[in-house]
């Protein structure tokens, strides 16, 4: 078997769905790559660990939120993704019904919600992951609505 030198992370898109507010929580990143700069909660991966418990670790570990069902979306590997090396991350969403204050904790500096329409600019590919968990999102409200 060939030796590989490649990262898993996971990253967890988190909805807030409260009426017709529609937000989604990001952390500011409190280390480089893209330090200062808005993220979804994640983090790598540790060798013995699930991967929907290592979703739920970091984003309790970087926001103080806990949920207990969260979805695992897709996989998201472009080769030039995260600067430090080859990383593949398997991003996991969530949905909420109530604005849980949240604080940013371990490699998050700060924590918030932000409207759908109004995102800041974001590290990595997250603005790509996000937009997949919106479609998902949707498709999931308009399935709900239909029974």
């Amino acid at each position: 078997m060939p030796k590989q030198n490649i990262s898993v992370t996971t990253d967890c898109v988190v909805f807030l769905k409260n009426g017709s507010k529609e937000k989604v929580l990001l952390v500011k990143r409190k280390k480089d790559p893209f330090k200062g700069q808005w993220a979804i909660p994640g983090g790598f991966l540790e060798e013995d660990e699930a991967m929907e418990k290592g979703a739920a670790r970091e984003l309790k570990e970087e926001t103080g939120l806990e949920i207990s069902d969260l979805h695992q979306l897709k996989a998201f590997g472009k080769v030039d993704r995260d600067p430090r090396g080859r990383t593949i991350s398997i991003a996991f969403f969530g949905v909420i019904t109530s604005e849980e204050k949240v604080t940013g904790n371990d490699d998050a500096e700060d924590a918030q919600w932000f409207p759908l329409d109004n995102l800041p600019a974001l590290a990595f590919d997250h603005d790509e992951i996000i937009q997949v968990a919106i479609d998902r999102f949707k498709q999931t409200i308009f399935t709900e609505k239909k029974k």
